[in-house]
């Protein structure tokens, strides 16, 4: 039973969530010496939340009709897990993430107002992504995760470790949103056909298959030229993540042929690419 919670969880995709913290205390220690204390709870908390977000996504996909026995996540289609065990599920992780926010407000320099503005948005966000309002069914929630898994985590990481609210933290975010969007639109374009059956809107309908290819060539590689041009105008070590570009080469090549394992080739590249560029910070 608990491979099977572990399953719903999607752990391939935390890396989405853990490079930004991991970038934002790199960042930090810049300043000054980051607490690896509170590090552990700020990612902790992000992961709780992006756990818990997978979950109600599960949960609505299902509800909605998304999910049939074609789909990528079948935990209720399947009946590996029940509604009331994902509701569950998803509840627990909420509550982590908030026991783990609690902790680091006594913890770090920054106002509580501030710290809880940030992250009460991210976990409103990940609720509301397919739950509520439902962003993803409406072509907005490719605004919502470039926002989240790129600004608020790196702002948020940054701000429990020093205190200071940093807009400047924004830019650099840019590499990791793009590469976490990819992540969600490979998923999405996939879908397309079982997303148009079930009378939902994503940007990759909207777009449409060709146009959506091209989307996710520019997603992927973006980054890389922003760190050719960071690697030749600020640091070298910048440019440690251009290591990684050919495995982005393989996997738009593919992409283009055969989409079912792209956005789990995505995350994986995420890991390595993410880890290159804290380090290179």
């Amino acid at each position: 039973k608990i491979s099977a919670y572990v399953f719903a969880l999607r752990p391939w995709s935390f890396s989405a969530s853990l490079t930004p913290v991991f970038l934002g205390c790199a960042l930090a220690h810049k300043v000054q010496p980051a607490s690896l204390v509170a590090l552990f709870f700020t990612a902790l908390s992000a992961l709780s939340v992006h756990a818990a977000g997978n979950v109600v996504n599960t949960y609505f996909d299902y509800v909605k009709g998304i999910d049939s026995k074609k789909s990528d996540d079948r935990t209720l289609v399947d009946k590996i897990l029940s509604k009331d065990e994902i509701v569950t599920l998803g509840a627990m992780l909420y509550l982590i993430g908030c026991a783990s926010f609690v902790l680091l407000t006594m913890l770090s320099p920054a106002r509580f107002e501030h710290l809880a503005l940030v992250f009460f948005g991210g976990m409103s966000s990940s609720f509301l992504y397919t739950g509520g309002v439902g962003f993803k069914y409406i072509g907005l929630g490719d605004v919502l995760i470039i926002i989240i898994f790129g600004p608020i985590s790196v702002l948020f990481s940054y701000m429990v470790q020093t205190g200071q609210v940093q807009w400047s933290t924004i830019i650099y975010a840019i590499p990791l949103a793009l590469n976490a969007e990819a992540i969600l639109h490979s998923n999405n374009t996939r879908d397309m056909e079982s997303d148009k059956q079930a009378g939902i809107v994503t940007l990759a309908i909207l777009l449409g298959r060709t146009a959506s290819e091209v989307l996710f060539a520019f997603f992927l590689f973006t980054p890389y030229t922003i760190f050719a041009i960071w690697c030749l105008k600020y640091s070298l070590w910048l440019g440690l993540p251009l290591i990684t570009i050919s495995e982005a080469f393989k996997i738009e090549k593919h992409f283009r042929m055969d989409k079912l394992l792209i956005p789990k080739w995505t995350a994986r590249l995420n890991v390595y690419f993410g880890f290159l560029y804290v380090f290179g910070c």
